[in-house]
């Protein structure tokens, strides 16, 4: 509840700081049930609506018609449509999606992209320390992963023996923490990023990768080598004695000897490597780069020539020989850039471009987050008991200020609190921080998107045009099209007085068919029907057959001419009966059959009395709306519809 009260007053305080914005140049172009229609709005509909017609419309035309739907919005938001949760969650969501790419920074967003393209042309070999994302006993990760990196710079220890001890990335700290080339786009963002920004034998600041913490040792820096294309053939020796491990090295041996006098390497990786994903291929790895094979495999498959053969050579899955068919360098740009968008959307990359623009918004507008408070109040949750904690969640120091508004802590936690546990200071910093953030962060958006509409003309027409739809939609479905299909009374009142518009040429047989999935379920339900009252009502009579019978009979109301349908000239026309078909309804006869010249009730020609009876609907209707709402269009600014 004090969500909605907050983005209330944010957003109204808003409109009035970005009100003089639009000035004069949207005039108004009329008032229709006291809202105000600017020219843009009505130009956008007018041009929309011309595009689409095959025949475009005259201005006095559309001005009458446009004039109805705004009398039909009018008369949603009358009837409280607009205040819905239905049409609130539809609406919103629509706003929400539509304002996002405006809601952007593309300076931001290409400078990610340059930065992310930039990487791609260099390889950086690195060591790393790697401690769990949550520490144990309560300790915090962060200040455990600080403090080693303080040990190592001070002397105290080694890179290597703090990595062989500490890391929790067993396969590096067995290498004293060498990891080899990071691989642009394969590894988390933050982690590549702190590899990227880090010198030659430097060592980084803790790095939250999302896997862990860590710390980057850089050990060399040099131009990327781009990509190769490679096949290979392998003997597996994993898990083999050394007895075992040498029968493969005489069998990859043998095949080497076979590949260097010219056999046709694909064939022989079919048949001989053990590798079944590749094998199948002709031993074929495709395109790989830095850093994605295992390093002993990496480094020959890079030292190799275009065409060249290696000799046997062992990594820890076993014996290798490698043809190298491809070597490109880094592809352009214009190549790579799809790529790096996804890559971007898919980690914390994605806010940035956003946060840089609110950040603007905020900057423009004096917004934003005591960043004092939230450091004294982070602070005191270090060692806080129960109480502490519950005098912070109802605490009315000012959290941030948004557009002229003041939120509080009070305001912050009130839908997500603090809970107090043991041993959780760490836990409910980041907790307070990270509500603090979000909430500040939405303010601002709401902020923007207000910003959005009094400046964005293209993106409040959308918005204008969508929120109007989805009530048009509602307030018709009400009052014309559902009405008109459920009220029987007001049909046959309409039948009745529009008989003759209805008449036939022609005969038509009307009945009720049942089908049944045998003669013996048919003979049944023939039985049952004999025992039915003459004032049936069709849909209870339709209920109580599936009641009865279940999937074995299915009924069909029927009404038509001769040779329209071959079963129902069968039955009431005196036609030859239709030929079997195999199925399960060839099985049927019609209940309480008639023939008759002309319509005699609404039924008999439902589709056309709803179709002019909803007609008849929206045009009383639009005759009470104009009555009973006011409409005042300037004729001066019509003139100046382009």
């Amino acid at each position: 509840m004090k969500k909605t009260l907050i983005s209330a007053a944010v957003v109204a305080l808003a409109f009035a700081a970005f009100a003089k914005k639009s000035g004069n140049s949207d005039p108004i172009l009329m008032n229709v049930a006291g809202q105000d229609v600017p020219l843009s709005e009505f130009e956008y509909l007018y041009h929309k609506n011309n595009a689409q017609q095959i025949q475009p419309q005259t201005l006095e035309k559309y001005v009458d018609m446009f004039v109805d739907y705004k009398l039909k919005v009018a008369d949603a938001r009358a009837a409280g449509l607009d205040t819905t949760q239905a049409f609130r969650d539809e609406f919103v969501q629509f706003r929400d999606d539509l304002a996002r790419p405006y809601l952007r920074d593309s300076v931001e967003l290409d400078r990610l992209i340059a930065e992310a393209y930039s990487h791609m042309g260099e390889d950086v070999t690195v060591s790393h320390i790697m401690l769990p994302p949550v520490g144990r006993d309560g300790q915090d990760p962060r200040a455990q992963i600080a403090q080693i990196r303080a040990d190592i710079l001070s002397g105290k220890t080694t890179f290597e023996d703090a990595a062989k001890q500490l890391s929790v990335d067993k396969p590096s700290a067995r290498r004293g923490g060498l990891m080899g080339n990071v691989t642009p786009g394969r590894f988390p963002y933050a982690f590549e990023e702190a590899a990227y920004n880090t010198a030659v034998g430097e060592i980084s600041e803790p790095v939250n990768s999302g896997f862990g913490w860590h710390i980057i040792r850089v050990e060399k820096r040099s131009p990327a080598k781009g990509e190769v294309e490679a096949s290979h053939i392998l003997k597996l020796t994993r898990g083999m004695d050394a007895a075992q491990a040498a029968v493969q090295k005489h069998k990859i041996d043998s095949i080497y000897e076979v590949v260097a006098a010219g056999a046709d390497f694909a064939e022989v990786a079919k048949r001989e490597s053990e590798d079944p994903g590749s094998a199948r291929n002709g031993g074929s790895l495709g395109w790989f780069g830095p850093g994605m094979m295992v390093q002993e495999f990496d480094s020959v498959s890079f030292a190799l020539p275009v065409d060249g053969l290696s000799k046997p050579f062992a990594t820890s899955f076993g014996y290798h020989i490698i043809k190298k068919t491809g070597a490109r360098g880094v592809k352009p740009l214009s190549e790579m850039r799809p790529m790096i968008e996804k890559a971007i959307e898919s980690d914390y990359r994605a806010s940035l471009p956003e946060r840089s623009a609110l950040n603007q918004v905020a900057a423009r507008t004096g917004s934003s987050i005591n960043s004092a408070n939230v450091d004294n109040l982070a602070a005191a949750l270090a060692y806080a008991d129960s109480a502490a904690v519950a005098a912070i969640n109802a605490s009315t120091l000012a959290a941030y200020k948004v557009g002229g508004h003041t939120a509080t802590f009070a305001d912050v936690l009130a839908a997500s609190p603090l809970v107090w546990a043991p041993d959780a200071g760490v836990m409910l910093q980041n907790a307070l921080r990270s509500a603090v953030e979000r909430a500040y962060y939405s303010a601002l958006t709401d902020l923007a998107r207000v910003d959005l509409e009094s400046t964005n003309t293209d993106y409040r027409n959308l918005v204008n045009e969508y929120r109007d739809g989805i009530l048009l939609f509602e307030i018709s479905n009400r009052n014309v099209w559902d009405r008109a299909a459920k009220d029987k009374e007001g049909l046959d009142a309409f039948f009745n007085a529009n008989r003759d518009k209805y008449a036939w040429d022609e005969p038509r047989f009307k009945s009720t068919i049942i089908f049944a999935s045998n003669d013996s379920i048919l003979a049944e339900a023939k039985k049952y029907t004999e025992t039915l009252p003459a004032d049936l009502d069709h849909e209870q009579f339709v209920k109580d057959m599936r009641k009865r019978f279940g999937r074995d009979v299915k009924v069909e109301r029927v009404i038509a001419a001769k040779g329209e349908n071959a079963i129902t000239d069968y039955l009431g026309f005196g036609g030859p009966r239709p030929e079997a078909k195999n199925n399960r309804w060839d099985s049927y006869f019609a209940f309480r059959p008639q023939v008759i010249d002309q319509p005699r009730e609404a039924s008999d020609v439902r589709g056309a009395v709803v179709t002019d009876y909803q007609t008849q609907l929206e045009q009383n209707w639009i005759k009470s709306l104009r009555e009973k709402y006011p409409v005042k269009i300037n004729k001066k600014i019509l003139k100046k519809v382009k």
